[in-house]
């Protein structure tokens, strides 16, 4: 059964943000050989798949998702002799690497949008999304970029304005234009010629927009808290059907290749995030990424109807995915709690589907507060009354009680939590009780049973307090998983079949090797995996 699915169905990715992870030539940035130099500890996880985020030239506007040269590696990060020896050393492991590909936009000194802004007739100028202004001067239209603001600015040399979905610096490319469709398929083939497994896909949904360049609706129910791009509801501005021919030519690319995958990040409803697979003719993304646990309320009832409804709605061949966090996003430990966070891990680490795992999750990394003063994140220094940072969810690795963590001898870009003493690798290794030792008991769990890795979703009970629901390939054990995602007490009793097993895994490691039979009672915060005997 194994031989049918490939690597990136059957193993874990992880995500590094490459900045956080490791500093190695101790002027307080993580880079590159900092990975390398980390790469034991990913294998002692159980990680096989590393994602890192974006390390290419960049003026870091936007700390990297502003990229000035597609095909070189950042000084800050190292150099790309840097980037070959990891890329070799990561194979040489029988691990792969996916690269984060940012095609949306630029930063505004790549040589491309040098060129387009410098006069109207200049050969790049349609490779950007350049507009008149309206009668009066105005912006062309109501669009809002993500970190504040209108989308548009104007260009007094030329006089008409640019879109930028995120910062003026980040010019949009102009997907509809043939020329940079074929540039960036070139540019994939730059990195794929390198060896690289595969390529995350930033804000994939965003690609194309409305040709007509209509306002978006007025968001009736907009709020002062809200980020300023929530003032209209992104209609025109994103996921437009056309988008869907441009995933499909970077998906032939990939299938030029052996065994390559391309990953989609795109924030929308299942209903239409399914689509981003593909239709039956074409191919789409291998894993649009699914975000339901990142944006639900912390709610049994919802986040169960969540997957019931991904599962009946994911296409014929689609494999499904689930992510708990990322760099963009408050870390689950924070969200929902440390104890809370333990059944997180379990219900990521035991659903149908390719997990990812946000570096420092597996520590229960929490967001530490950054002090104004100190903020780097242009969403949280352009929209400094919301506290909408992104900061507090990017700081250093903890790896042991030393001196900033062991992450730095120098000050590190971002300050640490100040629980790094007490919480990291290094103590939580010793402590059969911690978080790390959890997420390894999970991951060797998850990676040596057939039902875990391809079996079957099949819901079994759901109430206001607690989810269960089995795993089962055939010929294989069947596993049954009862999370309680409450602080209270809670009992489960199958309505409709009697349940006779042994826990085989546990967020509370005492009750490891207990039977159940029939029915079982959980305290609060806690999760149980049993190997059936039925």
């Amino acid at each position: 059964m194994e031989e049918k699915y490939l690597w990136w169905q059957k193993e874990i990715i992880y995500q590094i943000y490459p900045r956080s992870f490791q500093d190695s030539n101790n002027d307080g940035v993580g880079d590159l050989q900092g990975i390398m130099n980390r790469l034991d500890y990913l294998q002692e996880l159980g990680i096989k798949i590393i994602w890192i985020s974006p390390i290419y030239p960049s003026p870091m506007a936007d700390f990297g998702y502003d990229i000035s040269d597609y095909e070189d590696i950042a000084p800050v990060f190292g150099n790309m002799n840097d980037f070959d020896a990891l890329i070799k050393e990561i194979h040489k492991r029988e691990m792969k690497l996916i690269l984060d590909l940012v095609p949306n936009h630029t930063s505004d000194r790549h040589p491309w949008f040098i060129e387009s802004r410098s006069s109207r007739d200049n050969p790049k100028r349609n490779w950007y999304i350049w507009k008149d202004a309206r009668e009066g001067g105005s912006v062309p239209n109501n669009w809002m970029a993500a970190f504040g603001g209108s989308a548009w600015e104007w260009d007094a040399q030329t006089e008409q304005y640019y879109y930028h979905a995120f910062l003026k610096e980040q010019p949009d490319l102009n997907w509809r234009n043939p020329e940079v469709q074929e540039a960036m398929l070139n540019m994939m083939r730059f990195w794929l010629n390198k060896g690289v497994d595969g390529f995350r896909i930033d804000v994939m949904w965003h690609m194309i927009k409305d040709e007509q360049f209509r306002d978006n609706p007025v968001n009736p129910d907009y709020q002062n808290h809200m980020p300023t791009c929530d003032m209209v509801f992104q209609v025109y501005s994103t996921d437009q059907p056309e988008v869907h021919a441009i995933v499909n030519k970077m998906r032939q690319l990939m299938d030029t290749y052996s065994e390559r995958m391309m990953i989609g990040e795109i924030y929308l409803p299942i209903n239409k995030l399914i689509s981003y697979y593909g239709t039956s003719d074409s191919k789409g993304a291998h894993l649009p990424f699914n975000f339901q646990l990142l944006m639900l309320q912390w709610d049994v009832r919802k986040i169960a109807l969540a997957i019931t409804e991904y599962e009946g709605s994911l296409p014929a061949e689609g494999w499904p995915n689930w992510v708990l966090g990322n760099h963009d996003q408050v870390r689950i430990a924070s969200r929902i709690g440390k104890d809370q966070a333990r059944i997180a891990a379990m219900l990521l680490l035991t659903l149908r589907g390719t997990p990812t795992i946000y570096y420092g999750e597996e520590l229960g990394m929490r967001d530490v507060p950054i002090p104004f003063e100190e903020v780097l994140d242009p969403q949280g220094l352009n929209m400094p009354d919301k506290n909408l940072s992104r900061d507090p969810a990017r700081t250093p690795m903890q790896w042991d009680n030393s001196v900033n963590s062991g992450f730095t001898t120098a000050k590190p870009w971002l300050r640490l939590h100040r629980n790094y003493r007490s919480h990291n690798v290094e103590s939580e290794r010793m402590d059969k009780t911690s978080m790390l030792s959890l997420y390894k008991e999970l991951i060797a769990l998850r990676q040596s049973e057939a039902s875990l890795l391809y079996g079957h979703y099949i819901p079994v009970y759901t109430d206001q307090q607690m989810i269960a629901y089995i795993r089962h390939a055939e010929g294989n054990d069947r596993f049954l998983v009862i999370l309680n995602f409450t602080h209270k007490p809670c009992y489960f009793k199958s309505p409709h079949e009697i349940y006779n097993g042994t826990i085989v895994l546990s967020s509370s490691p005492d009750l490891v090797g207990q039977s159940m039979h029939y029915a079982i009672a959980l305290y609060g915060d806690e999760g149980v995996i049993i190997r059936l005997e039925n």
